[in-house]
């Protein structure tokens, strides 16, 4: 997997709160924080225009950085993975970025994207859709060993044909964690909307004035009403 270097610097009390975060975004530098096993955290910063590139050239796949920080009591790199991402809710630019240090010899977990490649043959030419219900697979695996996503051809597939976990052919170096039996993916029938057309339609009650004319005998008329002076009958 590609490593991609980053620098930063350490972060001093200035920037806590939001008000100091706010300060910082200000000046270019987004706040973050390093997690290590065993260890005390690390407060950083690192440059908005640097991550904000770092993530989207990724494009949601695992980021494996080497994090050079500044007056670091460490000497060499850290290699880290990004934990989490905090974006404004409305505004979508960074706000917080969380690390985890990792090493380079121990397995981690980590999510990675599937892809399905190729049009089925049951969407082309059985008229099915392709659902795809699960995107994600849970991998253990050493840093270096983690692929950016895992393919899956789908042209072979017919309707009510479908892919699951146990199907997937990877490499020996990867622990698949997902369970076994999750669905991936499957061809089935296009789901329309049917309109029930026996549906009985609801009693609407009419109410209708009476007549003058259906008036019961001894029942007396509505009372006339006149009209005022100046107007016709």
């Amino acid at each position: 997997m590609e490593q991609i270097a980053l620098k930063a610097q350490l972060r001093d009390n200035s920037g806590n709160g939001s008000r100091g975060s706010k300060h910082l975004r200000d000046k270019g530098m987004i706040p973050a924080v390093v997690y290590h096993r065993g260890e005390g955290t690390v407060n950083i910063i690192v440059p908005d225009k640097e991550i904000t590139r770092i993530i989207h050239a990724a494009g949601g796949e695992n980021i494996l950085i080497n994090l050079t920080i500044e007056k670091d009591k460490k000497t060499k790199p850290r290699p880290v993975i990004i934990k989490e991402i905090q974006h404004h809710p409305v505004k979508r630019n960074i706000l917080h970025v969380d690390f985890n240090e990792i090493s380079m010899n121990e397995k981690i977990v980590v999510d990675v994207e599937i892809v399905a490649l190729g049009e089925p043959v049951g969407v082309k030419q059985e008229g099915g859709v392709l659902d795809h219900p699960l995107r994600v697979l849970k991998i253990q695996c050493l840093p270096t060993d983690i692929p950016k996503h895992i393919d899956v051809d789908v042209s072979g597939l017919k309707l009510n044909q479908s892919v699951h976990v146990r199907d997937l052919k990877l490499s020996e170096k990867l622990k698949v964690l997902t369970d076994a039996d999750a669905l991936l993916l499957i061809v089935k029938h296009h789901e329309e909307k049917v309109v029930d057309e026996t549906a009985v339609a609801p009693e609407v009650e009419v109410i209708r004035e009476k007549k003058e004319e259906e008036v019961k005998p001894g029942e007396k008329p509505a009372a006339e009403v006149k009209p005022k002076e100046g107007e016709k009958k």
